[in-house]
């Protein structure tokens, strides 16, 4: 059996990502995974609508955030974890304000949607992000050179 991680991750703060050329690049290489992406979020939206929650938006900013968050981590730019996490959600909150919290999941070694969210949902922490009081979301999934995928979901709550 492969090696699985993940880490839950979960603010309701007002906490980004300063724009980068590996934005850039992460956005061409997550192009890639852009149907298990949203095969995560179709997955993730059965379960909201399981447990009457309404489902999440996928928001083109958040998945580049998400995307390049998991390039980092997939380089060893960044080590697999929540690092950068208040600039990733300082530069999200600033495109689109306004907004009212954040959260954030991250796996890798999962090799299909199923897999990850499965992953997920048996994980307190990130099944209370998936089941929290959010409506937009972002994935970035990209492969290691060793050829693990790297997952990032960010979830947002848009203010009024």
């Amino acid at each position: 059996m492969r090696f699985r991680k993940l880490i839950p991750f979960f603010v309701l703060l007002w906490t980004g990502i300063i724009c980068s050329p590996g934005m850039i690049f992460a956005q061409q290489i997550s192009h890639t995974y852009d149907s298990l992406a949203s095969k995560v979020l179709k997955l993730i939206n059965d379960h909201r609508t399981e447990m009457a929650l309404k489902p999440l938006v996928m928001v083109k900013q958040i998945t580049s955030a998400a995307s390049v968050h998991s390039l980092n981590m997939a380089t060893g730019k960044v080590p697999f974890g929540h690092k950068g996490f208040d600039e990733r959600m300082d530069h999200l909150k600033d495109k689109l304000k306004p907004v009212n919290s954040f959260a954030e999941n991250v796996a890798f070694g999962a090799s299909t949607a199923d897999e990850v969210v499965d992953l997920w949902l048996t994980s307190p922490g990130h099944r209370q992000n998936i089941e929290g009081d959010f409506d937009l979301t972002g994935i970035g999934i990209v492969k290691s050179k060793d050829g693990d995928l790297y997952y990032t979901q960010i979830f947002l709550r848009k203010g009024n």
